[in-house]
Parts: structure tokens; C-alpha cells; sequence
């Protein structure tokens, strides 16, 4: 069954771990009569294929997943904003390929999708790190020689 959606078997578990594989959460509930989506063996209900935005599409969810923590420990709701938010992502990022091509595009939707993606990122707990470029005292000491020296 895998093999005629294009899914190869990493690919598979990248899904599952994606997807939350919910089983063991519902109890004993048969697989055969649960949504492959809900199984894990596939991110949508119809396969969109193997085009480079899907695979975007799987790259992004799984970016977002991964720093949130991994999908073993993200809720239902959190897995369905994460999709959302990745979903909102590939669309901006089309639109800035538009843009860089030097294509005319819609700086409104392409607004209100930065800042629904935000807010999405916000609700998901997601922070803005900054990160500290302060040099240590040896670097200072040593960059400070190489000024004088120099």
C-alpha cells in the first residue's frame, strides 16, 4: 500500500512521528477502519504525490515539530497548528520566490499570512531567541591585540 503512494520506508516514519501515530492513544481501536492520516502512514487524506512542495510541505511540519519538542510529546491540537502553520509557510514561501523572480504579488495576503503564521507560532509556544553575540573576554582581549597590532 506504501509503495503505490510514493512513500518510502523512512519517509513512513518520518509520517508516524509527524503524525502522532495515535494509536496507542485510543486505546484498542482496529487500524484497518481508522484514516491512514490518523495512522501515520500518510500527512493527507489525498496523497498531493511526490512534488517538491509536498516534500517542502513534510520538511517544514517535521522543522516545526522538532522544535516544539518531537511529536511524542505534542497534542492533537498542537500537531493540527503545527500542519497549519507549515502550510501557511510553504504559501508565503512561493509567494516570496514570486517576488525574487521579480513577479508582481499580493503584499496583502502575503501580510496577513506572515502574521497568521506569527499568531500560529505564538499559540504553539514558539519564542524568538535571541541569541548572544556578546564575545567572551578572550576574544575581546585577543581581537583588541590584533586592532593595536594591526
Amino acid at each position: 500500500m506504501l509503495k503505490n503512494l510514493h512513500v518510502t520506508g523512512a519517509q513512513s516514519a518520518a509520517i508516524r512521528s509527524v503524525s502522532g501515530d495515535a494509536t496507542a492513544a485510543r486505546g484498542s481501536l482496529r487500524t484497518d477502519h481508522r484514516s491512514a492520516v490518523t495512522n501515520g502512514k500518510r500527512l493527507h487524506v489525498i496523497p498531493p504525490g511526490d512534488t517538491a512542495w509536498a516534500r517542502r510541505f513534510r520538511d517544514v511540519l517535521a522543522e516545526i515539530t522538532n522544535d516544539l519538542g518531537g511529536a511524542d510529546l505534542l497534542s492533537e491540537g498542537q500537531r493540527q497548528l503545527a500542519r497549519r502553520a507549515a502550510t501557511i509557510s510553504i504559501m508565503c514561501e512561493k509567494l516570496e520566490g514570486e517576488a525574487a523572480a521579480g513577479n508582481e504579488i499580493d503584499l496583502d495576503l502575503y501580510g496577513t499570512l506572515t502574521d497568521r503564521l506569527g499568531r500560529y507560532f505564538h499559540r504553539l509556544g514558539l519564542k524568538r531567541q535571541a541569541r548572544d553575540v556578546t564575545p567572551s573576554l578572550s576574544e575581546y582581549l585577543a581581537r583588541a591585540s590584533e586592532e593595536a597590532n594591526g
